[in-house]
């Protein structure tokens, strides 16, 4: 059947205007009625794009602007969604001089109580994972033709197959355990030609790396997790990308990265952003400059970087029903950019928790991030949580081999006062970029027994790295990544040694897990442990007491770390005993005389459960 030519020239010139400006991205790729932010800004890219001009005829959506930019391959488009707009389906129009093509979208409904969800808190226990290296659900995706960095399970360097596959299949073994939030290191794309296995070199920001598998797999590992009482964090990086991110070789704007897109190097002077006596240069250095050549650091001066990255935040919140975010490097962000960031995605979730790595061994520097703090040059923040280094290291070198007992540990913990919410705090005892815990330890397992204790009965999140509850060890004089990463035995089929089943476990590496179990599950009931108020002595003699308490209960935390015997004199702490004169030791289920002295094992540690309020 012949077509009038009219419509011939017209169809022709349509086809030809779509071949001509292809939409290759349009982010974020589809959106949620009924937010609390009304406003929505697309990334349109594609060839000659920034010519065309948008359309949208569906109720309660209309475009308030458009935002051209030096390369015509991108448009960012301003919506607003007004409180009438309805879930459903719509065409975005775009129209030049030469035709008209159309770009579908969508509007979804929101889960109910998806604004109110619960983020994590200090009645939660957080267990981390680093995917690649954690088990392998999945061998097939381990490696892909279109994709540069391919599995070599014997490089440190390498990807090593672990996915999210193998994450689903293990979460009753991390249920068991006794934790409640599970924090797997970034899983979206990182297309880069080595080292790609960490995840911090984004290269997508709406993808799952499809060697973990795919978003909808990251949706069903968060179902799935909340089956089991376990909520999802989502590890996010805001300050910089990896070098083959699809930006990279079409730049929106001159200045989407800083120094123009060349390569500086920060030096890490992170006291200069909170300095009063601060060079400029210094300050600039340190939230523009580049960690190394191949992560191109990311300018959130920009309104539209900044944009973005707070976009594509809560649209993982919201699409993957996350309990929480992990921020990599937060201070290195532009500061101004972090105020906006977390006041709105606070505004949007208000019981959501975000935690903020600061990696600083003194309190004024992670303080100054943290919510309700009153800082000296007006700074602000909504952030909830910070990951509470300076804790972790006072501990971690008094439970060293050349430690010099608690004493640093105590005047760290005195120094609570700085944060407004100090049992927000992320306590750890190490982490994938730290040297294995038991390590530090010196190898002994009553050292690393107390520090367990420690995270776990703190007034603080505690968070756990993978691997540290069989024992595992890494080199503790230089940095070596590799070394703390290492595959976590029983994840890959055929490892001789199983760590979910038990299999080839030494009988101290079960005992470890059995503790780890033991602490894990007994916290989770445990309302003084969450919320109770502390009360701590001064270590006296590499020994060191503290409670904790409320109108319920009180528990007594006692530490030896010495090689011999020691008896405490009870009448020193009666302020919390009160002449009570015997408790229930958790650990071993023996009651504890303190009527007159608590008689301490060497390196031992006791947590006495206290009758009474």
């Amino acid at each position: 059947m012949k077509r009038p030519v009219a419509t011939l020239v017209l169809t022709t010139a349509c086809l030809s205007a779509a071949l001509a400006a292809p939409i290759e991205h349009l982010e974020p790729p589809f959106w949620w009625t009924g937010m609390q932010h009304k406003g929505l800004q697309l990334m349109v890219h594609g060839a000659g794009i920034g010519k065309l001009e948008p359309r949208i005829e569906y109720p309660g959506v209309r475009v308030v602007a458009s935002t051209r930019v030096p390369n015509a391959n991108y448009l960012f488009v301003d919506l607003e969604i007004g409180p009438d707009a309805r879930p459903g389906k719509f065409d975005i129009v775009f129209t030049g001089a030469d035709g008209t093509q159309r770009h579908p979208y969508e509007l979804r409904a929101r889960e109910t109580g998806s604004a109110n969800r619960q983020g994590f808190t200090s009645a939660d226990a957080i267990y981390q994972i680093m995917p690649d290296r954690f088990a392998n659900g999945d061998p097939s995706n381990d490696s892909l033709a279109n994709m540069a960095d391919k599995a070599d399970r014997k490089a440190y360097g390498g990807r090593h197959g672990g996915d999210i596959e193998g994450v689903v299949q293990r979460l009753d073994y991390i249920a068991g355990l006794g934790f409640t939030q599970l924090w797997p290191t970034p899983l979206v794309e990182n297309d880069m030609p080595a080292w790609s296995y960490h995840g911090y070199a984004a290269t997508n920001h709406y993808k799952i790396d499809p060697r973990y598998g795919s978003n909808e797999d990251f949706v069903r590992l968060s179902r799935e997790a909340k089956k089991r009482g376990i909520g999802l964090i989502q590890d996010v990086v805001l300050s910089h990308i990896g070098r083959e991110h699809w930006w990279m070789k079409d730049m929106p704007t001159p200045d989407w990265i800083n120094f123009g897109g060349k390569f500086v190097p920060t030096q890490h002077h992170r006291v200069a952003v909170q300095d009063k006596y601060a060079a400029k240069v210094d300050s600039r250095n340190f939230t523009a400059g580049w960690f190394v050549e191949t992560m191109p650091d990311l300018n959130q001066t920009n309104p539209l970087v900044a944009n973005y990255l707070i976009q594509n935040n809560i649209w993982w919140i919201e699409y993957a029903g996350l309990s929480g975010l992990r921020i990599d490097t937060y201070g290195y962000s532009d500061g101004a950019f972090l105020t906006q960031y977390t006041k709105r995605l606070m505004d949007e979730y208000p019981r959501l928790n975000m935690v903020g790595e600061e990696w600083s061994s003194l309190p004024p520097v992670v303080a100054r991030w943290q919510r309700g703090k009153v800082n000296f040059d007006g700074y602000t923040s909504s952030l909830p949580s910070l990951m509470d280094f300076p804790l972790v290291e006072a501990m971690r070198s008094a439970l060293s081999a050349s430690g010099k007992g608690f004493t640093n540990v105590y005047e760290t913990l005195s120094l609570d006062y700085l944060y407004p919410e100090p049992n927000n705090l992320v306590l750890f005892g190490g982490n994938h970029d730290m040297a294995r815990m038991f390590s530090v330890a010196g190898a002994d397992f009553d050292r690393y027994r107390m520090n367990l204790v420690f995270l776990m009965t703190m007034p603080r999140i505690p968070q756990f790295y993978t691997g540290d509850e069989i024992l595992m060890t890494s080199p503790t004089k230089e940095r070596d990544d590799g070394s703390y990463r290492i595959d976590f035995p029983g994840g890959w089929a055929g490892d001789k040694v199983n760590a979910f089943t038990g299999k080839g476990l030494s009988a101290q590496q079960r005992a470890a897990q059995e503790l780890v179990r033991k602490l894990g599950t007994w916290r989770r009931g445990q309302p003084v442990i969450h919320t109770g108020k502390l009360m701590h002595f001064g270590p006296e003699n590499n020994t060191w007491v503290y409670f904790r308490y409320d109108d319920n209960k009180r528990v007594m935390v006692a530490m030896n770390n010495n090689a011999k015997e020691m008896a405490l004199p009870t009448a020193r702490f009666q302020e919390m005993l009160k002449g009570t004169p015997s408790g229930v030791d958790f650990l071993t289920g023996k009651t504890v005389d303190l009527t007159r002295e608590l008689r301490l094992a060497p390196k031992a540690t006791v947590v006495i459960e206290l009758p009474g309020a």
